[in-house]
């Protein structure tokens, strides 16, 4: 998953498929059973700086879904929802939820084949923004999940009873809903949520497996196929500087938005 929360991204993958995406979007890539993909940073403007701010975020796959079809999606800004909550001082925490659901708030669907649409599996990936002096209390999930909270913007924040500084990754317990306030500045917060596959895992550059022989039978897959060969002219497709955020999936269906 790739979540753009400032600039642009021009997308190119052996499927045919390309995008440009951007300030607010989320693309979800599904690698499967093989794709390459390449990600370049489009410089659109000429008189002024082309900041790139992004999390990018590796999911597993169970071994069963390891050798699925590829599979490309994308979740626009316009469909991503923002839960908005009122503390009682008036304070206003955003939650962006980009997986799962907040309350009776849900994300857009994930890919058929994600750990991600498994309802056992708990996962969530939520985008928090709290102003100075906020307090939210973030809901419990199931017991057995892993639960970090990043603490990515701000210097100060309060979990529970303890007080947390710097740029830091807070280890929760699931099970327990926690209170939140914020420091003297505004905070965000990025919280990754899931239930642990609970299988091996063995990864060597870009390939995540469950065995050093499927390692190696990846490779060789891949240096014989090429995982479909490279269609684009380049290795490093960008579009031009006026394109608006738009994908083409490998299908031949086109999507086009606004700027």
């Amino acid at each position: 998953m790739t979540i753009i929360r400032k600039g642009f991204i021009d997308h190119s993958d052996s499927l045919g498929a390309t995008a440009r995406f951007g300030r607010g979007d989320t693309q979800w890539l599904t690698a499967g059973n093989g794709i390459v993909h390449c990600e370049m940073f489009p410089l659109r403007e000429t008189a002024a700086p082309n900041p790139l701010e992004l999390f990018q975020i590796w999911l597993n796959l169970p071994a069963a879904s390891k050798f699925v079809d590829p599979y490309f999606s994308m979740l626009w800004r316009e469909d991503v929802p923002t839960v908005s909550v009122r503390d009682a001082n008036a304070l206003t925490t955003s939650v962006l939820v980009v997986a799962d659901k907040l309350g009776e708030v849900s994300a857009p669907p994930p890919p058929p084949n994600s750990w991600a649409a498994r309802p056992d599996a708990d996962l969530a990936i939520w985008s928090i923004a709290m102003p100075a002096g906020a307090q939210w209390t973030l809901p419990a999930a199931k017991p057995g999940s892993n639960r970090t909270l990043y603490l990515f913007r701000g210097n100060q924040l309060r979990v529970g009873s303890q007080d947390v500084r710097g740029k830091v990754g807070i280890r929760l317990r699931p099970d327990v809903a926690m209170p939140l306030v914020a420091g003297m500045d505004d905070v965000e917060l990025l919280l990754l949520q899931g239930r642990p596959i609970g299988e091996p895992v063995v990864a060597h550059g870009p390939f995540v497996m469950n065995t050093r022989a499927e390692i190696q039978q990846a490779i060789a897959d891949y240096q014989r196929t090429q995982f479909g060969g490279w269609p684009w002219s380049s290795d490093g497709p960008v579009h031009a500087a006026g394109e608006t955020r738009f994908a083409r999936h490998a299908g031949g269906r086109e999507e086009r938005l606004g700027k």
